[in-house]
């Protein structure tokens, strides 16, 4: 597997033309109005007003509801926040979505996760120098991705270090990233090409 690291900006997208463009303000719904600015009102403000959100304002009433999901998970979930980003970072690397590994690479190194490990995710690599916690989220996302389910053994530790609770967020963490990501997948949403952030490589 190649890591690809780019140095210099180039704003090109990593995918095939976008099929789901930005809709012009003029040409959008009251409906997709109202979901864009109670968007702009949550923790992301206005500029969370991109990436999976330009296709999903196609269906305004299901946008609202998927974006209190990832209000939820991105911001008060009951899992530590470097664990949270490298939950994600799994599941864009599982689905080569470039533009939440992009928005979540920088998140992940800033909470603490090791350039290492993020950088062995890229690779589609299990990274080795994990610490306990991150060894168990690491067991358990790669489980749920490759088994759709997960062990007895990994469920158990999951469940004495997070409750029951921890396990619902971490399964939903992996489920709404890859709602998001397949989301994007399917209308092609371009990704830039951000410095020092790997490109995803089959």
């Amino acid at each position: 597997m190649r890591l690809l690291v780019i140095t210099t900006f180039t704003a090109v997208s990593l995918l095939a033309q976008d099929r789901m463009p930005p809709i012009a303000a003029g040409k959008m719904t009251p409906a997709q109005k109202k979901s864009i600015a109670a968007l702009a009102a949550t923790p992301r403000g206005s500029t969370g007003a991109a990436g999976p959100w330009v296709p999903l304002v196609r269906s305004p009433e299901l946008m609202d509801r998927i974006q209190a999901v990832g209000e939820y998970l991105r911001f008060h979930n009951t899992i530590p926040q470097k664990l949270v980003e490298m939950t994600i970072l799994m599941t864009s690397r599982r689905l080569m979505n470039q533009y939440e590994w992009n928005a979540h690479y920088p998140l992940a190194l800033k909470q603490g996760l090791k350039m290492d490990v993020a950088r062995a995710i890229a690779d589609g690599r299990r990274p080795s120098g994990l610490v306990e916690e991150e060894e168990m989220v690491w067991d358990f996302n790669d489980e749920l991705i490759h088994n759709q389910g997960v062990s007895d053994a990994t469920y158990a530790q999951v469940l004495k270090r997070f409750g029951e609770q921890g396990v619902v967020d971490l399964t939903v963490i992996t489920g709404y990233y890859s709602t998001i990501g397949l989301m994007m997948n399917v209308a092609r949403t371009p990704a830039p090409i951000i410095p020092d952030v790997p490109v995803l490589q089959r």
